[in-house]
């Protein structure tokens, strides 16, 4: 069969190469996130701790919270408390400083994760009290990169953050966290602690036989204690409990990956009606051999066996061909950073075209040839064997064959539509997203990152003075417009605080005003990134811990707490539900500011308090240097990336122990705020176009076998008098009657099926008219084209040559 004919092996096998290539790739990117099991001995009993509310658990939760439920609950063989890797350790030693990652991680954390280290031991129980010895644990790749593998690293120091840890362990290679370090010091967290910040992730080991269903019964008792202890700290619709570690990693990606792979297996379905219908139309030449065959008394089945042989022979090649597209397919999605995929660190080829990805691949082919193949199998094999042999071979085929040909047209047709309608939507989503006013201008804008973690930055007056400082010799570089710090950048989250309203009494039932995010910010922010102030003023130089304490709120914050009323001169006391020692005193309202997108551009732009650096509070500066780093940002006149050097020798000559990190534009900031609707609108835009091509070439590979198997009618037609307009005109509205079937069909199917993208939609609803009309069109269209060229070929048959050809 391939021999013989070879174009229609190659078109049989191009189309499903491609509907099986693009499958394997989108399966690689989910078989990695969602299926492979996580690198850990017994994966399955880890789970992750945290706050529960109605709508999901929190991976975030503070030292009281763990130190209760650890307390009160039996169900774990081990559990442990970790930061989320912090603002990074200024590794001090070599020419210029490096800012690592590091964790810090209760003694637990090795057992819960089954890390045994491959050189030294990790630290103990002891050493992880507070004040406990300063010590570090290596991962595999600093001890390459820093030590050339040398087993004499154990008892070495390393200076971190100008303080000297001693190295007690390196990890193997093969171990990895979430989130990811090069250094694991211990946590020392005190057991006493009232401090209520939610900054550590929570995990638990559970014991042999005890269940999820056990340990999250336990946890909700746990959550009652906390209640008890720390009234103001939990509110009423809140608990606790644990879900699988691996299913808390997933998060709200689980959807869009299903509805990708939901598309491509319609890429997939589209890609098996075509070869189909060409195997339906080889079968039809091929009928008066068979009905021979069977004359000469093959069974049916036998018959059956044989198209079926060749259906499988040609899905087998397609799915090497299908399995080098979807390898080259998988490495072109690494390429693209799927924004904040989990787990997309083991996007490596060794991670992504696994065993499985294989086995899957061909899989897929086995189970593709067999449903393509069979239907023609069973429709060729039914045929009337004497009524085949007397026919022509130019006219064998039979109205079943000519429907069963249609009805493959009208749903690729319909598929093409439904995939055609999902990436529109999510085109449409994406132009709506950048139309989006974030409330600050990112152009020539550039941001980079410093820890500030350890004992010389614990006090805000030196953080203060290092700002000071620096601004100072940033400013001072030619091309510099402002500068200024800030603990988040927008659109990347942030920290949310309680607050009351001096003089207000308290909602029934609750322990204060309101809650908001909030953000402590030098004097030049608003200016750096050209937010508008609305009311009152900004901050300035007098703004210091010697004046009066002030704040600035945002439009969104003086909307909901004075919707008829005027905050400025009002006064607020922030952080009271942390507990005593970050309790601010009051502050003044002194400006209103527009609001800014900090949550992401697709989110409502939330209340936010900004209070200036200098005022901030010892403690809180000493927690937030532990858990994040200080971005700078540094508006210029000239294309920011072009100053990186010379800001960043400015950073140096202001503490030469400091590394400068994750520098970048913030246009990219606002890129990777949209990456994933990005990632989704790609995907979903090239699965539709493949439909739209394999849709195209059907309604035209089935017009052209229609032309070619009624060329004796055309003929006689044309003999009679029909004219070239007839005939094209004929053909084409042939052709768009499947198409138009096919289009009725596939628009109730988008509908139906588009409510399931809701979520992945901004600024465009999922039944959007407009969108389903253009697509329409735009399919109408195509089908147009594929219908013209067979129909101006049917114009040119000589009505002598096929009256001949009986």
């Amino acid at each position: 069969m391939l021999v013989k004919s070879p174009g229609f092996s190659i078109v049989a096998i191009a189309a499903l190469a491609l509907g099986i290539g693009a499958t394997t790739a989108v399966y690689s990117v989910v078989n990695t996130i969602l299926l492979q099991p996580l690198p850990y001995s017994q994966p399955d009993r880890l789970v992750r701790m945290g706050l529960k509310f109605p709508k999901g658990i929190s991976r975030s939760v503070s030292i009281p919270n763990f130190t209760v439920w650890r307390a009160n609950t039996n169900a774990f063989e081990y559990s442990c408390a970790y930061d989320f890797a912090g603002p990074g350790l200024n590794l001090s030693g070599g020419s210029m400083p490096e800012l690592v990652k590091g964790i810090h991680v209760s003694a637990e954390f090795f057992p819960v994760f089954r890390a045994a280290p491959e050189l030294g031991r990790v630290f103990s129980v002891e050493e992880d009290k507070p004040n406990g010895p300063h010590l570090a644990v290596m991962s595999h790749g600093l001890w390459v990169r820093r030590f050339g593998r040398d087993p004499h690293a154990i008892g070495r120091s390393l200076s971190l953050n100008g303080e000297l840890y001693t190295v007690t362990g390196v990890l193997p290679a093969s171990f990895r966290s979430y989130p990811a370090a090069d250094l694991y010091l211990p946590l020392q967290m005190d057991p006493n602690s009232a401090n209520q910040g939610h900054y550590l992730n929570a995990t638990g080991r559970l014991k042999p036989g005890v269940t999820v269903e056990t340990a999250s019964a336990q946890m909700k008792v746990a959550a009652e204690r906390f209640r008890k202890m720390y009234p103001a700290a939990i509110g009423k619709d809140e608990s606790a409990g644990v879900e699988p570690f691996q299913q808390s990693m997933v998060g709200d990606v689980k959807k869009p990956l299903f509805i990708l792979l939901g598309a491509v297996a319609l890429v997939l379905l589209i890609a098996c009606a075509n070869v189909a219908n060409l195997l339906l139309a080889r079968a039809t030449d091929r009928s008066r051999e068979i009905a021979i065959r069977t004359a000469l008394g093959a069974g049916r089945w036998r018959i059956v066996r044989q198209l079926l042989t060749e259906s499988l022979l040609l899905a087998v090649l397609g799915g090497l061909a299908g399995f080098v597209i979807g390898a080259w397919g998988a490495r072109a999605l690494v390429a693209l950073r799927p924004g904040n995929l989990p787990r997309a660190a083991e996007f490596t080829d060794a991670g992504v075209l696994d065993w499985r990805v294989l086995a899957f691949t061909m899989g897929v082919a086995v189970l593709t040839g067999f449903i393509f193949g069979l239907f023609p199998a069973l429709q060729v094999s039914r045929a009337d064997v004497s009524a085949t042999i007397k026919e022509s071979g130019s006219r064998s085929g039979t109205g079943r064959r000519h429907w069963a040909r249609n009805s493959l047209v009208v749903t690729e047709v319909a598929m093409a539509l439904v995939l055609l309608i999902g990436a529109a939507l999510l085109i449409r989503t994406l132009a709506s997203l950048r139309q989006v006013n974030a409330g600050f201008n990112p152009s020539h804008v550039m941001s980079f990152e410093t820890s500030l973690a350890g004992s010389k930055y614990a006090a805000t007056d030196a953080v203060a003075l290092l700002n000071e400082n620096a601004v100072k010799k940033i400013e001072s570089v030619p091309g510099v417009i402002a500068a200024a710090n800030v603990p988040f950048l927008p659109l990347e989250g942030g920290f949310g605080l309680g607050f009351d309203v001096v003089g207000r009494p308290l909602p029934a039932g609750e322990t204060s005003t309101g809650g908001a995010s909030w953000m402590y910010v030098s004097r030049d922010y608003f200016k750096a990134l050209e937010i508008p102030l609305r009311r009152g003023r900004l901050f300035t130089g007098q703004d210091t811990a010697k004046s009066g304490p002030v704040v600035i709120i945002n439009e969104a914050f003086a909307k909901k707490y004075w919707p008829k009323g005027d905050p400025l001169g009002q006064r607020i006391v922030i952080g009271r539900d942390m507990g005593p020692e970050f309790t601010d005193p009051p502050r003044e309202v002194i400006g209103v500011i527009a609001d800014v997108k900090e949550g992401g551009l697709e989110n409502p732009a939330p209340e936010v308090m900004y209070v200036p650096l200098p005022q901030l509070l010892d403690s809180f500066m000493k927690l937030n240097n532990l858990i994040i780093p200080m971005t700078w940002v540094v508006r210029t006149a000239v294309s920011p990336l072009t100053l990186s050097a010379a800001v960043q020798k400015q950073i140096h000559d202001a503490d030469g122990q400091l590394a400068v990190a994750h520098v970048r534009e913030l246009n990219e900031v606002v890129s990777e705020a949209m990456a994933r609707q990005d990632f989704n609108m790609t995907l979903l835009s090239v699965f539709a176009g493949i439909a739209l091509l394999l849709a195209a070439i059907g309604v035209y590979g089935m017009l052209s076998y229609s032309v070619q198997q009624r060329a004796q009618e055309i003929g006689i037609r044309m003999a009679l008098g029909a004219q070239g307009g007839d005939v094209r005109r004929m053909v084409v509205v042939e052709g768009m009657k499947l198409a138009g079937a096919g289009i009725v069909i596939g628009l109730a199917g988008a509908f139906a099926l588009s409510r399931v993208m809701t979520a992945l939609l901004f600024g465009v609803k999922s039944y959007d008219p407009v969108t389903f009309a253009s697509v329409a069109a735009l399919l109408s269209l195509a089908a147009l084209v594929a219908c013209w060229i067979p129909a101006s070929r049917a114009t040119r048959v000589d009505p002598l040559i096929a009256l001949r050809y009986e």
